[in-house]
């Protein structure tokens, strides 16, 4: 084994994944300059390639001590699953062997200090803890998501019931009653697919190294302590937790927590929020595929208002 340190992080197939192991890669780099960065990268089976490689090939340029590292695709047809996170559980299910290749490759040249994920990537748990590596989850959500995911399996225990078939509210520790129409569109059904993958990643989150989540203290004070004292895995050890965000993107090279815009100036929305009188604005964030109707819409605009 080598004596340069290295982390290996590993995002699902998506830009909105990748680009958040890259801001956390930058931020890991600014406060230990002396580690490398490898990026374990699985292309999807859908057409992403092109956008992919060329935001790549910038953060290459621009940081160089972050490399990529691209595992073989499977061979998988999208129309043959139900949703698209059963075809992302299944295509990194099937990458498992490529990815303990890939970190037992890595492990020849360079110390591998710790593996990180994503919660999607939940399957390659079981392939770093067997090579005796630490392994983190990065968890892009706020703490209060978490705290719903880690507490799941409890939730699952208390019912024999699908969520969208129950009718009182859901209770969590510390957080404010659910309704349980209301829950990730994933979780509804308790007999799909998707229901059983989120309640295995729910599992392995507490058997993980510990998990680093996007937020920060101030924001959310009350419930990572409540994490911290082990309200959300009543059956066991709760895994340490970090808060490290805000992580905001940067195409200047720098990012890691910069707030700067693109190019390194700031962008007109962030010199309009500026500008806003202090506690006036209600920031809403659906991810980087969101969808809803106008209808929808109109009434999410209409809830802010009040």
């Amino acid at each position: 084994m080598g004596s340069n340190p290295t982390i290996v992080l590993y995002p699902s197939p998506g830009m909105g994944h990748l680009v958040s192991m890259v801001e956390l890669g930058k931020f890991t780099l600014n406060h230990h300059p002396g580690l490398a960065v490898t990026i374990l990268v699985v292309n999807p089976p859908y057409n992403t390639a092109a956008s992919t490689a060329a935001y790549m090939n910038r953060i290459s340029a621009t940081t160089p001590s972050i490399t990529f590292h691209h595992l073989p695709s499977p061979p998988l047809d999208p129309d043959s699953y139900p949703s698209l996170e059963a075809l992302h559980f299944e295509l990194l299910r099937l990458s498992n062997p490529h990815v303990h290749q890939a970190l037992h490759s890595i492990s020849l040249t360079a110390g591998i200090s710790a593996f990180i994920i994503d919660f999607f990537c939940t399957c390659a748990l079981s392939v770093a803890t067997n090579l005796g590596i630490p392994t983190y989850y990065f968890f892009t959500s706020g703490a209060n998501c978490l705290a719903l995911l880690l507490y799941l399996p409890t939730l699952h225990q208390s019912t024999n019931k699908s969520f969208k078939d129950l009718d009182e509210l859901l209770h969590l520790p510390d957080l404010l009653p659910i309704p349980p129409r209301d829950m990730l569109v994933p979780l509804l059904e308790r007999t799909s697919p998707e229901y059983a993958f989120f309640l295995d990643v729910a599992t392995q989150l507490a058997k993980s190294s510990g998990i680093l989540v996007n937020t920060f203290e101030s924001l959310e004070p009350s419930i990572l302590k409540s994490i911290a004292d082990g309200k959300y895995v009543p059956d066991g050890p709760t895994p340490p937790v970090f808060s490290l965000g805000p992580l905001i993107a940067s195409d200047n090279g720098k990012g890691g927590g910069a707030a700067g815009g693109m190019g390194g100036g700031v962008h007109e929305c962030l010199k309009w929020l500026d500008m806003q009188p202090s506690g006036s604005v209600v920031f809403l964030c659906f991810g980087s595929v969101g969808q809803f109707p106008a209808e929808q819409l109109k009434e999410i605009a209409i809830g802010s208002d009040h």
